[in-house]
């Protein structure tokens, strides 16, 4: 099987920049499925994100299955939930809601998850995840009954993520949340960028070329985009 982890980690040793795709089950059909895969094997993507803050796992297998059936890239699991454990995948996400305090995300969904992927040869990517203020409230906001870090605190964000590393944490998100109103600063993914030593994801409010090349230049290893391309399949025909 295919060492996911171990490609990010060349990707970022050699500056090569990782754009994911994210896609939400529950707005998917099966039926439409291959035309929105063609266009995700057209666009700059390198990987498939594959979850949402509240599906209940329905059909994923199935999901995941037309998905590998039509592209070759790396298809990553992005739980919001155990529901969300797939053995169709390539990878998955494993998720600590760091930036909150709800002991179900930090630890409880994980331990739950924990015979489902041992029945899978899913490769696992501890990932530390941490909410940011976009601006509005979001769905990750509503679904963990968890509150944002404030965009503001630039130093305390630095220290979660750096504390998130530390803890083990081979990979860390930065999410401003499905449709946000405002994305993660770019002062705040240059200030973590500097301060960790693994890779840094970066998604939620990029609506535009132009913002992910500046997460890019800020310092994102991997910029992922959901809701634009969601609302606009042609996002990448002029990149």
């Amino acid at each position: 099987m295919k060492n996911n982890y171990k490609t990010i980690i060349e990707n970022k040793s050699e500056n090569k920049k990782m754009l994911a795709i994210l896609l939400d089950p529950e707005k998917l059909e099966l039926s439409t499925l291959p035309i929105l895969v063609s266009k995700i094997n057209q666009s700059p993507a390198t990987h498939i994100l594959v979850g949402g803050s509240s599906f209940d796992g329905l059909h994923l297998d199935d999901i995941i299955i037309t998905l590998k059936k039509n592209t070759q890239l790396p298809i990553l699991l992005f739980p919001g939930n155990p529901s969300q454990v797939s053995q169709e995948a390539d990878g998955i996400l494993f998720l600590q809601l760091l930036s909150g305090r709800n002991s179900d995300y930090l630890i409880e969904y994980q331990i739950d998850a924990v015979p489902l992927i041992e029945q899978t040869k899913l490769e696992v990517i501890s990932t530390g995840y941490l909410l940011i203020e976009s601006g509005s409230e979001t769905a990750v906001e509503r679904v963990s009954k968890t509150k944002p870090l404030s965009r503001s605190n630039i130093e305390y964000i630095a220290q979660t993520a750096k504390a998130g590393e530390f803890i083990g944490n081979k990979l860390i998100y930065l999410e401003a949340g499905s449709g946000a109103q405002n994305a993660v600063s770019l002062e705040i993914i240059k200030n973590v960028s500097r301060r960790i030593s693994v890779p840094l994801l970066v998604g939620g409010g990029i609506r535009s070329k132009q913002q992910i090349d500046s997460a890019f230049e800020a310092g994102a290893d991997m910029v992922v985009i959901g809701t634009a391309f969601e609302n606009d399949l042609t996002f990448f025909d002029n990149v």
